[in-house]
């Protein structure tokens, strides 16, 4: 009976918004002029691993913000983290490792054609 009521909560689990589309760029800082010019603002702009900046930009207004990034990824808000990968799993989806850190809860999966997506709890 639990497992049903499990199941039956998980398929009401979904993704509250394309959070971050992550560009990737060659030179961050050139870029960041760029979209400055294009009208984004800067959302975020602090050190990040290996020793890059994480810059994170976004239009007025506008919840869905882009990252200047060494790669490309979407990056996807969720409630609950924990639930959504099991609901994913479920249905045949391979979600990896929860990573937590001081930005909330993040784990990385692949679409059919090896596209980055993340999730993330805040």
């Amino acid at each position: 009976m639990a497992l049903v009521f499990l199941y039956q909560n998980l398929k009401y689990v979904k993704m509250k918004s394309v959070e971050i589309i992550m560009i990737p760029v060659k030179d961050r800082q050139k870029s960041k002029e760029f979209y400055l010019k294009l009208g984004f603002q800067i959302i975020v702009e602090a050190p990040a691993a290996h020793g890059e900046t994480w810059i994170q930009m976004g239009l007025p207004g506008s919840d869905t913000t882009i990252s200047l990034a060494g790669f490309q990824g979407v990056i996807c808000e969720t409630e609950n983290i924990k639930n959504k990968i099991v609901d994913l799993k479920s249905k045949g989806i391979e979600v990896d490792k929860i990573d937590e850190t001081p930005w909330g809860k993040f784990a990385w999966l692949k679409d059919l054609d090896g596209n980055s997506l993340c999730l993330h709890e805040k």
